[in-house]
This record gives structure tokens, C-alpha cells and sequence, in this order.
């Protein structure tokens, strides 16, 4: 059934002068984002705030300028960095920075040690590239602000060599009983 039209003959051309002129609106193509869980917004979110309370870019630790690259933690046993720098601890978790700002590289880290305390892992491998770039110099002073980082030391070359470090990461186990 139609629906009959209830307008008096003065309103229905006061509407169509109203209406005279209007044109319809050109819609531009909008694509809609999938909006980020909120688990996942807060994920990152207390990544970057972990990245920001642990690593200063302006703290230069004393590292060596020459020779492989080596850190050991106070009251940690330097047998580590020299099983490290042996390879008898085998890298559990990669990460490459290549193609990473300071930023992004500095919450990749981060992510790398959450991930192996999670995971019960002891050993990692973060590879920042060869030369003298910023990350090469950002990642070991970076590695000495975190507390569960143990040892690092540059990777033997199956691992990366001069482009990479093995860290040893504090997974909280210890020998009860």
C-alpha cells in the first residue's frame, strides 16, 4: 500500500522552493582503520614508557674502544662473556635492526628482553649492522641501562660477528632445593 502524500499544496511548494538549488554532496573515499585493541594499544603504550624509563641516548658507559665489543655486569662472573664470546650459549631470539630509527630499535629491545624473560630464555642475538652507524654505537650503551641484561658480547661470526651482539638477559630462575 502506498503511503499517500499529506502535505497541503502551499507546503509542498514551500518545500521544493526551499530545496531549489541543493545539489548532493560528493562523498570522497574514506578508509576506515581497524582500530588497535586496547589490549595492544596497551602493550606498546608500557613499551615505550619501559624504552624511555630504561635507555638515555646521552649516557656513555665505559665500554671498550677497542677489541669485540664486551659488557659484563657488576657481580655477574666474566666466564659468561667468555663463554659468550666462544659460542657455547646459542642465540634463542634474533632481532635485526636494519632499516630501524633509534626509536623503533629502542622498543625492539625492549620487546627482545620482555620476550626472553617471558620465554625462559637465557641468550639472544640483536644484530645492528656493520660500520659506524648510530645503532652500532646506540645498541651496547643502550644493553648497559637495563637491569636484566647480564653480558653482552660481539657475536662469534656464525652469529653476525662485528654486526651483531649476543646478550646474556637475567631470566629470574634460580637453583631452589
Amino acid at each position: 500500500m502506498k503511503k499517500k502524500n499529506t502535505l497541503a499544496p502551499d507546503e509542498l511548494e514551500l518545500f521544493r522552493d526551499t530545496v531549489d538549488g541543493i545539489r548532493p554532496l560528493n562523498h570522497d573515499t574514506v578508509v576506515h582503520r581497524r582500530a588497535q585493541s586496547s589490549r595492544q594499544a596497551v602493550q606498546q603504550q608500557q613499551q615505550r614508557r619501559e624504552a624511555d624509563h630504561y635507555f638515555s641516548d646521552s649516557y656513555q658507559p665505559a665500554l671498550p674502544t677497542e677489541g669485540p665489543m664486551r659488557y659484563v655486569r657488576d657481580g655477574v662472573s666474566s666466564y659468561e662473556v667468555k663463554r659468550l664470546r666462544r659460542g657455547d650459549y646459542v642465540p634463542d631470539l634474533l632481532l635485526d635492526l636494519h632499516g630501524y630509527t633509534q626509536a623503533e630499535a629502542r622498543h625492539e629491545i625492549i620487546a627482545l628482553i620482555n620476550a626472553c624473560k617471558k620465554q625462559h630464555i637465557s641468550c639472544a642475538s640483536v644484530m645492528h649492522g656493520l660500520g659506524s652507524g648510530v645503532l652500532k654505537r646506540q645498541v651496547p650503551a643502550w644493553l648497559t641501562q637495563h637491569p636484566d641484561v647480564m653480558a653482552f658480547h660481539q657475536a662469534p661470526l656464525e652469529w653476525g660477528g662485528d654486526g651483531a651482539l649476543l646478550i646474556l638477559v637475567d631470566i629470574g630462575l634460580t637453583d631452589e632445593g
